[in-house]
């Protein structure tokens, strides 16, 4: 008998040492999306992983190429005011998955760590923002269980409601 392990891919935290694999990940999404939107090594340690209103910031990585970053996902408070336009205490996400790795899982690994980490500290809401163009985006969000809640010309705001009591979110990994 034969034992395949089928999905070797870490998930963990992301660190300062991660900023260069994330923003390999996030410079070729960026560039594909004809986006001058800043994704350096600089920007990713300052803005996702040591961000002052971070909860969260996992990264996905594949332990058979030296730890290579496969995607991210960010997890930030919303504060009074912030650049999301989203309501104050919600939780604002952005998952980024590496162009060539889609449909593997890696989303909904980094969604699972994240909820956990949502469901830690007490969120209730979380917002996706979407490019309204952004069709595997909208499809992810979808699959893990936002609802649309806001749609604006170039935008669609998805909602998720995190579930604090165990059982009422199951993962389709597990």
């Amino acid at each position: 008998m034969c034992l395949y392990i089928t999905n070797p891919i870490q998930i963990r935290p992301a660190i300062p040492q991660d900023a260069e694999g994330i923003s390999r990940v996030l410079t070729a999404i960026i560039v594909s999306w004809n986006s001058d939107r800043a994704c350096d090594p600089a920007y990713v340690a300052s803005h996702y992983i040591a961000a002052a209103d971070q909860l969260t910031c996992t990264v996905a990585l594949d332990p058979h190429k030296d730890g290579m970053v496969l995607g991210f996902q960010s997890l930030k408070l919303a504060q009074a005011k912030n650049i999301y336009d989203v309501a104050p205490g919600w939780g604002v996400i952005g998952t980024y998955v590496a162009l060539d790795t889609g449909r593997k899982g890696i989303g909904r690994r980094l969604f699972d760590a994240t909820l956990a980490i949502a469901q830690q500290v007490g969120l209730a809401d979380i917002d996706a923002t979407i490019g309204a163009d952004n069709a595997p985006g909208l499809a992810y969000y979808d699959a893990m269980g936002f609802k649309t809640y806001q749609r604006r010309e170039t935008t669609v705001s998805k909602r998720f409601t995190v579930r604090v009591q165990s059982g009422l979110y199951r993962s389709k990994t597990r």
